[in-house]
Parts: C-alpha cells; sequence; structure tokens
C-alpha cells in the first residue's frame, strides 16, 4: 500500500497511556545494562499518550505535513548520502551534521536499526501515525547539533528534556530525570544538573519544532540562522555544569551512557 494511502490511525493501533510499572520494569534493565538500548524504546512506547498521537493528528492534516507525505523523502537515506551536502559551506547544518556523525561514529541508518530490534516494522501498525513517529526518530541527531548538546550523559538527558518539549512522550522526560538523578549519584557533584535538565525543557518550549521542518532544506542552512529561524537557545546551563564537573575531576567519558539517551528522542 502507497504511503498516502494508508490510514491516518490503523484500527491495531493502540494508545497506552502511562503505565508505571512496565516504565520501572524497564528502566531497572538499563541500569543494569546502559548499553540494552532496547529497554528504552520499551519506556517510550509505554508511556506514549494521547498528547503524542494528537501532535501526530495535526502534523500529519497540515499543509506542511501533506507535503512531506507527497515528496516521499527518506530522511536517514537523505542524512547518510553525505556526497549529497558535500557543496555545503563549512558552516551549514549540513557540515556540523556530518562532523557529528564522523566523530560519534554514527549514522541515521543505525538509529533505525536500534529502532527495529525490539520493534520490527512488520510488527508496527501501517498508518500515517507510525509514519510521523519515525519522523521524530530519525531527526535525532539533528537535535543534538541544532541544540548544542553533547552525547555526554548530561548532553543525552538535557536533550531528552528539550526533546520532551517537542514531542510530549512522557517516557522521554522520564528517562531525563533519572538520567539526572543518577549521575548526580554517581559523581557526587555540587554542578545544578536538575538546572540542565529544567534549561533543556524551557529550551525546547520556545524552539520551533525541528521534525517539522523541511530536512533538505535546513541541511543547506547556515547554523547560525537556523538556530535563530528557529529560536534555539544556547544551553548555558548544561555548558557550566560540564565545567564544574570537570573541575571536580569528573570527565565527560565517566558519564557516559552507552548511546542509550541518544536512541530516546
Amino acid at each position: 500500500m502507497a504511503l498516502l494511502d494508508l490510514p491516518l490511525v490503523a484500527p491495531d493501533r493502540k494508545v497506552s497511556g502511562f503505565r508505571p510499572l512496565k516504565v520501572l520494569h524497564h528502566f531497572g534493565k538499563l541500569v543494569e545494562d546502559k548499553e540494552d538500548t532496547e529497554q528504552v524504546f520499551h519506556i517510550i512506547e509505554a508511556t506514549k499518550g494521547r498528547r503524542s498521537h494528537a501532535q501526530a493528528r495535526d502534523f500529519i492534516t497540515s499543509p506542511e505535513g501533506q507535503r512531506f507525505l507527497r515528496n516521499k523523502v527518506d530522511i536517514p537515506a537523505m542524512l547518510d548520502d553525505h556526497d549529497r551536502w558535500a557543496d555545503c559551506g563549512p558552516n551549514t547544518v549540513a557540515a556540523h551534521y556530518i562532523a557529528f556523525m564522523k566523530r560519534e561514529g554514527l549514522s541515521a541508518a543505525g538509529l533505525v536499526a536500534e529502532s527495529h530490534k525490539w520493534a520490527p516494522p512488520e510488527n508496527l501498525p501501517r498508518d500515517l501515525t507510525q509514519w510521523y513517529f519515525d519522523r521524530l526518530r530519525d531527526t535525532h541527531d539533528l537535535f543534538h547539533v541544532l541544540s548544542g548538546y553533547g552525547r555526554d550523559a548530561l548532553g543525552e538527558t538535557s536533550l531528552l528534556a528539550f526533546s520532551y518539549q517537542q514531542n510530549h512522550n512522557t517516557g522521554i522526560l522520564f528517562i531525563a530525570y533519572a538520567g539526572a538523578r543518577q549521575i548526580k549519584k554517581m559523581s557526587g557533584t555540587k554542578a545544578p544538573i536538575f538546572a540542565a535538565i529544567k534549561e533543556g525543557r524551557r529550551l525546547g518550549k520556545a524552539a520551533a519544532k525541528i521534525s517539522h521542518q523541511d530536512i533538505a532544506a535546513l541541511m543547506r542552512e547556515d547554523i547560525d540562522v537556523a538556530r535563530a529561524r528557529l529560536n534555539i537557545g544556547l544551553p548555558e546551563v548544561y555548558r557550566q555544569c560540564l565545567a564544574t564537573l570537570e573541575s571536580e575531576g569528573t570527565m565527560r567519558e565517566q558519564l557516559t551512557l552507552g548511546g542509550a539517551g541518544a536512541q530516546a528522542a
């Protein structure tokens, strides 16, 4: 069935709401093994409520959403085609994105593969709502690049707080606060870790929705122009926290989440 022929919401799609026991079960597994990124997707699915689905409906039925549906752009394939952006200047979003992905050893296709470990495509509802949720996943690393949050543990948790205000999935917010608590516990830092989470929420709420943008056009924008247009502020508290952690002798790599947080938005 062609994409445009899919229903907005498939008959077999369920709105789970918040299932705290399921969340705690999977979060416990994530704490035991931070490399077990499958648990992140379980947490998100256990907390995907009506607000997330309403946002999906509103975007899909909007003129912008309808245009993107007609264009049928494969976002991961487009982002991973680095040759496509070879003519972009050094301060474009594309240049910063490619540098970030190469530095971190990441690919958009890799994130898709991680999500399919716990939910193979053939097991997911065939509807336009899933197309929207896939779009949120596929733009995750652009969130990193545009927001300025790194892939250290505090950067990931702060970005989850930013992402919650963009996507309204309570599972993301749960992981953000649980991650902040874990950082505080592990490091014993005096840095205002929870203030960084609060800042992430504030910045995410103020910003335009990144996943709703024309990604091909966004990649060619000057990154400073793009940030100004999207009203993405600088994460100053986050940077202050990193400086404090490092002054205390806690380096970023000591607080890694093993990539778990990177999968959550």
